[in-house]
């Protein structure tokens, strides 16, 4: 890996998205976890044809493109068809990430990925930067933002890797409870502090 990159997560409502917009904002190319696993499987895609071959058409909606709530129900019924699902996309999300990190230029490049931890993806890091944020405002701020009860929000954080947990394995912890302002304030320092890394991390290379 050539670039030295950044692992950026954090659970739902914890503001991860406004971090990533803001370091975009500043020239960081971001790689994100979310769309890559959502294009492999996108109509017509090899991804989504395997899915077919071993599912059934009825995977697919009219116009082609792969029923998710169907394929959710599927996966959450029978843990075979998760592991072998698991088994067709994780090499092909991770061949995917691995060409965009090293295509990617700039003083460092970002991997977002809210499952960063669970799915081994900070092997792929330098260092991991979590948003971070008490549960009470991650549901406050789901709920509002997507319109759900709070039962729901719940049923969600339970069903990802625990806070503290995460806490553990991060490197750096950017808490996001207070203003927007404030966050914006302490990511600048954050991300002067990542470029140096960053540059001491290119020069020490040795040349080949």
């Amino acid at each position: 890996m050539s670039n030295w990159v950044l692992g950026l997560t954090g659970g739902i409502g914890a503001g991860k998205t406004a971090v990533s917009n803001a370091l975009a904002d500043k020239g960081i190319v971001i790689v994100d976890a979310d769309v890559i696993a959502k294009d492999v499987v996108a109509k017509g895609s090899p991804g989504l044809n395997a899915i077919t071959n071993q599912f059934g058409a009825d995977m697919l909606l009219p116009d082609g493109s792969l029923n998710r709530a169907k394929l959710r129900e599927l996966i959450f019924a029978d843990e075979r068809a998760k592991t072998w699902l698991e088994q067709l996309l994780h090499p092909m999300i991770r061949s995917k990430i691995l060409a965009q990190l090293n295509q990617a230029k700039g003083p460092y490049v970002v991997l977002s990925a809210p499952l960063l931890f669970e799915n081994n993806l900070d092997a792929l890091c330098d260092h991991t930067l979590l948003v971070d944020v008490p549960e009470h405002i991650q549901i406050a701020r789901t709920a509002a933002r997507d319109h759900v009860p709070t039962e729901q929000v719940k049923k969600i954080i339970t069903a990802q890797m625990s806070r503290s947990e995460k806490q553990k394995r991060a490197n750096t912890i950017l808490n996001n409870d207070k203003s927007l302002t404030d966050m914006y304030n302490e990511l600048e320092l954050l991300h002067q502090n990542f470029v140096s890394i960053a540059l001491n991390h290119s020069t020490s290379k040795p040349h080949s």
